[in-house]
């Protein structure tokens, strides 16, 4: 084959896309997002779809797709059959080829810079019509992302390749455009090359044009560029708005050449008295085909940006030559960023970091994410009270980024750079240094405008190297405003790397780390986790606590939580009912499983219960006790630049979960890091358990939600007066026994208990039981991702030894069962079984002693002994079986969402009800769920309101499903789940925390279940 027939002709005998020194060809200079209009009040609106000088070329292309680079002949091309293929699109999400997830691993093996042979290439075509108005004018064609290498060609000619799969590429086609009849341009994207091997990003390895794709047309002679700050001095209080324009020409300098400059705060008034203006020729420098024209102008008292208040203006530049003019426009936030005394500073303000990671991702389009769900994935932050997010592992869509400037979220914009599975090699080689420096300079000169960014990334886990040096000194001397970060550079010690990252930035620190480092470092930069508390699964244990380390040492500074989504893709299964598919659900060898689903959201953007838990922990408000004797708690604003007058606040008292009392807030003008102290005078008074209950809602309608949504709230315990105890009439309790059972009895009620099994069989009133059986020690649950990821290795993880141990297979061996009767005393059944995963009988014993009370409540008196060789085990409890009817649920604890002993703060301790169904939470993964703590009472009733009641003494943890833990613990996807039509009941003393050990640290110690013997009670009760 001749190398003329070749679409992809080899460059100097060498394959381009196995040429690390060559992450581009001819492609223009990165810019940031500008669009030309006529005139200045059209560029005021910036929307650019209004001028005429813009035109999209998104929507449906024609495709094919070939096995490999070397297919692409021009006879294949022309010879085959086209489909309809939708762009912005991965290939891979529409039916040609398939996704395929890996996190540390290459989805293939091959050693930089080399790829395989079978290379899937993907051909896009389509024609387009140039606006005769745009003749005599350069035309740019514009492609915002693609995944693999993009060639692009027009008109059948080669324009140009780009490598750099998230941040765009463009082509100056003019010489190319045909103005009055048709154009055709043709994008060749090879899914895998050398650039592969740094943009190994733990997310899914899709290909295709997955950004949008346009057309933009401007003079010969236009603005290439231009750089719009604006510094606010946190010392001095002066503002200046700071411009910097790119001026290019044609084949000669035009005589008379100037830039104008006009901003306009919100509501569109001009704010300077007489624009900028800069002539061309001020500079007095020689002619180079371009100038650089930059002007400094005073800006009085304007209004800052920061997340809480993110208050924009627009600039709007005009390039005017002779009579004609051109003008282009973009936000501009005043605001400053500093790093000093180890804080990180914004408007000199010590700030917060409440952030999460965010991956482009859409679980039927891939990473081709829509407008309308980057604004989904917004207003879903700030509801959840985030204020800032990093750009995991890339720059995303620039509409993101707007986004973040208009909505309010400070941002770490990183770098598309991560060489995962070659973590010290990529980084010092020398082959890969010019894609290192261009990925950073792409994303910085592209996103520079952005208030909303107060980081620059050097990428992620790609080690530490020359590479990131370079990259970084670029930063420093191109773009110095915004800090570094880079967290390899500073991973060993917590320290180091000064040259690559100006903030301590390490990823799954333990809390007692930081907190070591916060009272030892001497190291002049603040500590913000880029990631941690790996939210995978039922996840999140201790988010509370790295927030009580966040908010008491000096120099921690909060950080991002891994990670905003579960990435899972939408499927049907065999039965058309729609799940999340991870690693190998499309045959995607080698994998990484299910390590993809690891968000505070589902991919549907349903908040996880653990959502919850750090909405409650990064609230802007909080209430303390002061002098509850005398009603008095203090209002505290924790938000650092604006008044709590945003919201309206409301107050209730509850008695032993009645509402008692309630009654609104005082006006909370409340200043940014002020507190008010309210005192309630005619509080009623409480006689049992009593809390005060503080809610707080929007005061109108936000970008993000409406009036009325609730952003806070806070739960403060009040001393507790204790009722005399009800007298009981005397009863007598009956008890009987013969050789198969016994029974004990007290009017109509009456517990009946197995002697062969050493069970309780029956407990009701003639001719009515609820239980099918009765309860038995659990000590396993069904392993959540923290305890180990189940279809992975699982040596060095605690799921893996509770497997060694048998804990998920305990048998029950009756070792005695007898009744007590002793004078002047309630009769006793009391029942001694033995346990073993692994029939070793001394694992665990479980002595349960019931008493059926003259009330006809049964009290149950639970001891364990653990074996020495066992301990750190998943629960403590037992587990019942109950009748299918029992469907409605009420209780008096900790809700409504599922709660944990290290991830429990945000759930108030209250009434709620619920269904046995609707306690199903459907993890992409099935694994244990729904559990509850601190729990006064719990009902499981029927239609006919009858049926049990649990009163634990004084407290009880529990669950409520209609799935075994076997059954979850067996289910690799939620279709594989059948729910049971019995009710199955856990009773627990208490459960393992859940930690964040799927990455990350364990869960802590003060959390686990590590005593040799546990005594806990209830009592069952008929409803």
């Amino acid at each position: 084959m001749s190398v003329e027939n070749l679409i992809l002709a080899p460059f100097g005998g060498a394959k381009t896309w196995e040429m690390p020194e060559l992450p581009s060809f001819n492609k223009l200079p990165a810019h940031a997002t500008l669009t030309p209009f006529p005139s200045a009040s059209g560029a005021l609106r910036i929307e650019r779809e209004e001028s005429v000088w813009f035109q999209s070329l998104s929507g449906t292309w024609d495709f094919q797709i070939l096995p490999r680079p070397e297919a692409a002949t021009t006879d294949a091309v022309k010879g085959g059959t086209w489909s309809s293929i939708a762009v912005p699109g991965n290939w891979t999400m529409q039916g040609f080829g398939h996704p395929h997830y890996t996190n540390v691993q290459m989805p293939f093996v091959c050693l930089p810079p080399t790829v395989p042979y079978e290379n899937p290439t993907g051909i896009y075509r389509r024609t387009f019509d140039l606006p005769e108005a745009w003749q005599q004018r350069r035309v740019v064609l514009h492609f915002g992302g693609c995944e693999g290498v993009l060639y692009v060609y027009v008109n059948g000619v080669f324009i140009g390749m780009n490598k750099d799969a998230r941040t765009p590429a463009e082509f100056d086609i003019t010489a190319q455009a045909r103005h009055g009849s048709t154009n055709e341009v043709m994008a060749v994207v090879v899914q895998w090359s050398d650039a592969s091997f740094i943009e190994d990003q733990d997310h899914w390895w899709q290909a295709g044009l997955q950004r949008e794709v346009f057309v933009y047309s401007t003079g010969t002679s236009y603005v290439q560029d231009f750089t719009a700050r604006g510094v606010w001095d946190a010392e001095t209080g002066k503002a200046a708005l700071n411009l910097k324009c790119s001026v290019a020409w044609g084949e000669r300098e035009p005589a008379d050449c100037s830039i104008e400059a006009q901003l306009f705060n919100a509501d569109g008034a001009s704010v300077l008295e007489h624009p900028i203006r800069i002539d061309s020729r001020a500079e007095g420098r020689p002619p180079y085909r371009y100038h650089v024209l930059e002007a400094t102008h005073a800006v009085p008292s304007p209004h800052l940006w920061s997340a809480e208040s993110p208050y924009l203006y627009t600039l709007v530049v005009t390039l005017k030559i002779g009579d004609s003019e051109e003008s282009l426009s973009c936000r501009v936030g005043f605001r400053s960023v500093q790093i000093r005394d180890r804080h990180l500073l914004i408007n000199g303000k010590v700030v917060m970091i409440k952030g999460v990671n965010r991956h482009d991702h859409d679980d039927t389009r891939g990473k081709a994410v829509t407008r309308e769900v980057m604004e989904t994935d917004i207003r879903l932050m700030k509801q959840f009270n985030v204020n800032a997010v990093r750009t995991s592992h890339y720059p995303n869509d620039p509409y993101w980024l707007d986004l973040c400037d208009r909505y309010g979220l400070y941002v770490i914009d990183e770098a598309n750079i991560e060489a995962h599975a070659y973590y010290d090699d990529v980084c010092r080689d020398t082959r890969y240094t010019h894609a290192f420096v261009e990925r950073v300079r792409n994303m910085v000169e592209r996103d520079k405008n952005h208030p909303s960014i107060i980081f620059w990334s050097l990428g992620n886990e790609s080690g530490y190297g020359p590479n990131h040096d370079a990259a970084a000194g670029w930063i420093r001397s191109a773009e110095p405003t915004r800090p570094l970060h880079y967290e390899a550079a500073v991973r060993e010690v917590l320290g180091g790397g000064e040259h690559a990252s100006d903030v301590i930035c390490p990823m799954y620190a333990s809390i007692k780390d930081i907190v070591q480092w916060a009272k030892t470092t001497n190291d002049f930069r603040p500590l913000i986790l880029c990631e941690y508390s790996h939210a995978m699964g039922n996840s999140n244990g201790s988010l509370s606590d790295y927030w009580d380390a966040f908010e008491t040492y000096d120099g921690l500074q909060g950080g991002f939580i891994w990670e905003w989504i579960d990435h899972g893709i939408r499927k049907l299964d065999a039965n058309g009912n729609p799940y999340w598919a991870y690693g190998g659900d499309f045959g995607d060898v080698p994998n990484d499983d299910n390590f993809c689903t690891d968000g505070l959201v589902w991919p549907d953007r349903t908040p996880h219960p653990g959502m919850y838990e750090f909405k409650k922990l990064i609230q802007p408000v909080r209430v303390e006790a002061v002098d509850l004797a005398q009603g008095r708690v203090r209002i505290v604003n924790k938000q650092d630049f604006t008044s709590l007058a945003w919201l309206t606040g409301e107050w209730e008292l509850t008695v032993d979960g009645d509402i008692v009392q309630t009654g609104k807030l005082p006006a909370l003008d409340i200043g940014p890091g002020e507190f008010r102290d309210v005192t309630f005078v005619e509080m009623a008074a409480a006689t049992g358990e009593a809390f005060l209950n503080f809610r707080f809602y929007q005061a109108e309608d936000t970008l993000w939600a409406k009036q009325g949504h609730l952003v806070a709230w806070e739960q403060i315990a009040l001393p507790v007066q204790k009722a005399a105890p009800a007298e009981q009439p005397p009863t007598r309790v009956i008890a009987s026994e013969d050789t198969g059972k016994i029974v004990l009895t007290v009017g109509e009620v009456h517990a009946t208990f197995d002697k062969a099994s050493g069970t309780l069989t029956a407990y009701g009133k003639t001719g009515q039981n609820h239980i099918q059986q009765g309860p038995r020690l659990n000590v396993w649950r069904a392993g959540t991702d923290n305890d180990g990821i189940k279809l992975q290795n699982l040596d060095r993880k605690v799921l893996g030894k509770w497997l060694k141990l048998g804990l998920d297979r305990v048998q029950h061996q009756l070792k005695s069962i007898k009744l007590i009767q002793a004078e002047n005393q309630l009769p006793v059944v009391e029942i001694v079984q033995q346990a073993s995963g692994r029939a070793k009988w001394d694992d665990f014993q479980h002595t349960q002693r019931y008493q059926l009370l003259p009330s006809g409540q049964l009290a149950v008196e639970n001891t364990v002994q653990i074996g020495s060789e066992i301990n750190d085990i998943p629960r403590v409890g037992v587990s019942l079986t109950l009748d299918h009817g029992l469907e409605q649920l009420a209780w008096f604890g900790r809700g409504p969402w599922e709660n944990y002993a290290d991830r429990k703060a945000s759930a108030m301790v209250g009434r709620y009800q619920s269904t046995v169904s609707a306690e199903y939470v459907p993890y992409v993964m099935p694994q244990e769920h729904g559990h509850k703590t601190d729990v006064r009472w719990l009902a499981l009733t029927g239609g006919d309101h009858h049926g049990v009641k649990v009163e634990g003494a004084p407290l009880i943890e529990f669950s409520a499903s209609h799935f075994t833990d076997a059954d979850l613990y067996a289910a690799k996807h939620t279709y594989d789940l059948t729910p049971r039509a019995d009710v199955i009941l856990n009773l627990d003393l208490g459960q393992r925390g859940l930690g964040t050990a799927s990455c990350g640290p364990d869960t802590l110690e003060r959390y686990c279940l590590m005593e040799p013997q546990y005594t806990f009670s209830y009592r069952l009760e008929l409803i």
